[in-house]
């Protein structure tokens, strides 16, 4: 499906913008799927397909990175860590691994409240993560690490992006469900998940941006050291919770369906959630590689892996409801898709001066 294509090109962009869409398409299916409580479906627990989901993702992105070797991280610096000599990289990477093992369970648990819509979760995770790319750009230009302006055109597409965000969240409709914040553990989830992807867009940023000419490390190695550390915390984390479940220190319910779903799983569809999930692991693939695409701004990128998974979500809702017979987009919906349409104009327009300016200077 895909050619090769020079790194830090449009074409290249445009590559990883269709890989992204397809799977996140897939993904948005199957979470509505999975999750819907109508007769013929399976009606998952949001916990449970959690459980399932987060297995497929994580397995296929640690097998793709040890099958090809990604973890081979090769740098010009190396400095002592607890004995061990290791690339200086890791000492932000493994962090981020870390907020990465965060962002994962709290992306389906955002899905998995009852009352709170998936189309509502949708927009409030894309238009925190537009927010933080304009935030994280406006820090690093501060500290001298972006030496890139942000364009006047990348902003426009900011704006336009958020307005869409606040139509969905203002106006009332059906699909949206109830306001998600009159719910605590709700708020607890998304600010988790905000502060999260936060750092983790920083840090990604901050690598990308700090690269001297002349070193060996790349993005797939990133992504290899930052998955490998994000699953190594997921399952300690879950093996702690089942432990304090187990012995009585804790009593909450979702632990309880987790540990459910590990050691009875749920016959005759955990395999299909687990393969469910695989999409959603490609899909962190396409989005890491977009966030970190070389030479653009963590504004446009945001905005381009954001608006892909606007379209995407919309794409995701409109074929639930043709195969499905799920509730087709409402008309705020379809209105929102046309307004970002016009993002992704002024973000043609940016990525074109952008691309001259990086030819210019020989990055690309």
């Amino acid at each position: 499906m895909f050619f090769k294509v020079r790194e830090g090109s449009t074409a290249a962009l445009i590559q990883l913008c269709l890989g992204y869409f397809i799977f996140y398409v897939i993904t948005g299916v199957t979470v509505k799927y999975f999750l819907c409580t109508g007769a013929g479906f399976p009606a998952m627990k949001g916990m449970e397909f959690l459980v399932y989901s987060t297995a497929g993702g994580v397995g296929i992105s640690l097998l793709v990175v040890m099958i090809l070797k990604w973890y081979r991280f090769e740098s010009l610096r190396y400095v002592n860590f607890i004995g061990l000599k290791i690339p200086h990289e890791f000492l932000y990477i493994i962090p981020s691994g870390f907020f990465t093992a965060i962002v994962v369970p709290t992306t389906t648990l955002m899905y998995s409240f009852d009352g709170i819509s998936v189309m509502m979760a949708m927009v409030l995770m894309r238009g925190s993560v537009i927010i933080i790319g304009r935030v994280v750009d406006e820090i690093q230009i501060r500290q001298g690490i972006l030496k890139k302006k942000v364009y006047a055109e990348e902003n426009t597409a900011v704006l336009i992006a958020m307005a869409v965000v606040g139509m969905e969240l203002l106006l009332p409709s059906e699909s949206h469900g109830s306001s998600p914040f009159s719910s605590v553990p709700v708020m607890v989830i998304f600010i988790s998940y905000i502060l999260a992807y936060f750092f983790r867009i920083y840090i990604m940023n901050y690598y990308k941006n700090t690269r001297p000419k002349g070193e060996q490390g790349s993005n797939k190695g990133f992504f290899a050291i930052e998955q490998i550390t994000a699953t190594t915390f997921i399952v300690l984390a879950a093996v702690i919770a089942i432990v304090l479940f187990r012995t009585g220190v804790i009593s909450i319910p979702q632990i309880r369906i987790m540990d459910s779903a590990i050691t009875s799983p749920v016959k005759g569809l955990w395999i299909w959630a687990v393969l469910a999930g695989v999409a959603y692991g490609i899909v962190s693939f396409f989005s890491v590689f977009i966030f970190m695409f070389k030479g653009r701004t963590a504004t446009f990128a945001g905005l381009v892996n954001r608006v892909t998974s606007l379209i995407a979500g919309t794409t995701a809702t409109l074929l639930f409801a043709v195969f499905f017979k799920g509730k087709y987009p409402a008309i705020s919906d379809w209105v929102s898709l046309g307004m970002i349409f016009l993002a992704v104009y002024f973000m043609t327009k940016s990525e074109k001066k952008r691309a001259r300016e990086l030819a210019a200077e020989k990055e690309i």
